[in-house]
Formats: C-alpha cells, sequence, structure tokens
C-alpha cells in the first residue's frame, strides 16, 4: 500500500470545525477536505483561515470560498498543483500518493460510501477528496472528505476509478491536484504561526468588499423571493446552496478564526466575534424560515438582513481598527 501518513478511520478524530456542535455541520467540499487534510497532517487549520473575511455577494451567488494556494505555501510549505491525466487515474494517483504526495480528485459521491443517505447510491455529485493511501491490488483507498478520515474498498474502489471501463467514451477526467510538501522551512508552530497568520489576516482585510454585501443581497432576494416561491423545492436548495450556507458557514469559519486568535492572546475581538456568530446563527434560522415561507406561499420577513448587515459592519470595523 502507498500512503502519505499512516492513520486509522477507526481512531481518526476529526477538528474541531467538524465538531458536533456547529452551527454549520459543512462547509464546502474544497473547504472542508481541506481542514481535514491539514489537521490530518498534523497543522492548525484554523491559522489558514483570514481569507474568509473576504466573501462578498457576486450578484447572483456569494462567493464559493476556498483556502488561497499562496497561503496555505505560507503557512505549511504545501504546495499544490494541478496534474495532467493521461493513463489511469488509479496509476496517477499511486504514483503521486507513493511520492509522498495527497492527492485532491473531484469523484462522484454515488460512489462514496461516507455519503451514505445523501448521495451513495442515490445521485451523482461530484465532490473533492484528498486521497491519503491506497492499494491497487487488494482494491482499498484511505482518503479525506467532508467532516473527516474515510476508506473505500471492493466494488466502490473498482466502480469510483471506473476500473471496468468508462460510462461513456467521451467522458472526460476530473479535475486533479496533488500536494508537495515542500518543507522549505520549519512549519511555524505556537507564536510564530500566530504572527504568520495575522500577516494573513492584514493582506486579507485589504480584500474586504469595499460596500455592505448584505445590502446588495437583499436587494437581489427581494427580487427573487417572488420568483422562488413559483419554483420547486429542489430550486430552493440550489438557491440556498449558493447563497445562504455559502455565507452562513463562512462567517461561522470567521468565528472560529477569531476565537483561535483569542486563544492565542489576542485581545479586543469579543465584539467582532459576536457579529459574525450572529450572522452564522440568523442565517440558520432565516433559511429555516424561507422553506416554510415557500411550502405555505407566504410572504417572509426580511428583517433577519438588516440586522446581518449590521454585524457584518460592526464586524468589520472592530477588524479594521485593530489591524489594519
Amino acid at each position: 500500500m502507498k500512503q502519505v501518513k499512516a492513520l486509522s478511520t477507526a481512531s481518526y478524530e476529526r477538528h474541531l470545525i467538524h465538531g458536533a456542535e456547529r452551527t454549520w455541520a459543512e462547509t464546502n467540499c474544497y473547504v472542508d477536505v481541506l481542514v481535514e487534510l491539514l489537521h490530518g497532517l498534523g497543522y492548525e487549520p484554523a491559522a489558514a483561515l483570514p481569507f474568509t473575511l473576504g466573501i462578498d455577494f457576486e450578484g447572483d451567488q456569494w462567493s464559493f470560498f476556498k483556502f488561497p494556494h499562496e497561503d496555505l505555501f505560507a503557512l505549511y510549505g504545501m504546495e499544490i498543483q494541478e496534474f495532467n491525466p493521461w493513463r489511469s487515474l488509479a496509476q496517477h494517483v499511486e504514483t503521486q500518493v507513493g511520492l509522498g504526495r495527497p492527492v485532491l480528485v473531484e469523484m462522484d459521491s454515488f460512489f462514496l460510501p461516507d455519503t451514505a443517505g445523501t448521495a451513495y447510491k442515490l445521485a451523482h455529485v461530484k465532490s473533492t477528496i484528498a486521497v491519503n493511501a491506497i492499494d491497487i491490488e487488494q482494491r482499498y483507498l484511505g482518503y479525506f472528505h467532508g467532516q473527516s478520515y474515510y476508506e473505500l474498498t471492493g466494488q466502490d474502489f473498482i466502480d469510483i476509478f471506473q476500473l471496468g471501463g468508462l460510462v461513456h467514451e467521451r467522458m472526460l477526467p476530473p479535475y486533479i491536484e496533488y500536494v508537495k510538501l515542500r518543507n522549505l522551512h520549519e512549519v511555524p508552530r505556537g507564536k510564530a504561526l500566530v504572527d504568520a497568520s495575522l500577516v494573513l489576516l492584514r493582506k486579507h482585510l485589504q480584500l474586504i468588499p469595499r460596500d455592505n454585501p448584505f445590502v446588495r443581497f437583499k436587494d437581489a432576494f427581494a427580487r427573487d423571493f417572488d420568483w422562488l416561491l413559483t419554483q420547486e423545492m429542489e430550486t430552493f436548495h440550489l438557491y440556498s446552496f449558493a447563497t445562504f450556507r455559502q455565507y452562513g458557514a463562512c462567517f461561522e469559519l470567521v468565528e472560529t478564526y477569531l476565537k483561535w486568535l483569542q486563544q492565542q492572546g489576542q485581545q479586543n475581538l469579543d465584539a467582532a466575534i459576536q457579529a459574525f456568530a450572529t450572522i452564522s446563527n440568523n442565517t440558520k434560522a432565516f433559511q429555516f424560515q424561507l422553506a416554510r415561507a415557500m411550502a405555505r406561499k407566504r410572504p417572509i420577513d426580511l428583517a433577519p438582513l438588516d440586522e446581518m448587515a449590521a454585524a457584518w459592519q460592526t464586524g468589520m470595523s472592530q477588524l479594521l481598527a485593530l489591524y489594519r
């Protein structure tokens, strides 16, 4: 078997970002998998969360937030490169993992047993996993996905890598990245990690929206609502994922980051922590209210979006006063 790090699904403990008490159990597939990959490699992913501050309303959706590769390199010496597949995916993954490089690859959740109850054998949904271990002969895969570390074997291995042949001859290969652990310098720990993270915080504070994104989102949502009432619930779920799920989960990560800074000795963060917690918690409640309004074909009070706008302004103003 080729593996980057010896891990066991039985003993693996997920990061607190995926703890049971979270408001948003999942963020998006790329952030979730990198949180657990970093954690599994022995790094603290919270230090790399300053990028979450820059999320914005993009006109028809909120930013699909992702760890910037340059931030991961700056903190952990991780270099993420796109991979050019020219032979079987399983062979490529085996080669890279054998070189000590985790492989990030978009897979079909239909064949990922950890998605049982949502997508496994139910729906074809692309999702990014990070491969840590592979044994082609024994049909074994150890991988990070979503909230934890998992394994699959047997027919699932054959199906996920399509060893029995492509579904159709024009099927395109998945998007693949490999992670080179450069170790160009000692990965910072303790105060050095906090200092390096604060450098990223100041960088990303320069990239926050120039105006309040919740004001723009409220205007757009007010226009979208009447249309949403005419749609099926499946459309609501798509809309919700592109909007409420994205910014709700993202601002909970902002809250997580600021709490981590506070634990490392940074002060005067209480108001900002509370502001971003307000956004995260109120968004979850508002999402449920919208689902009920759609089911009953009734209007919805938009005042919670005004509260989120005020919280965003409070949180960002304090961070700018402290760190700009």
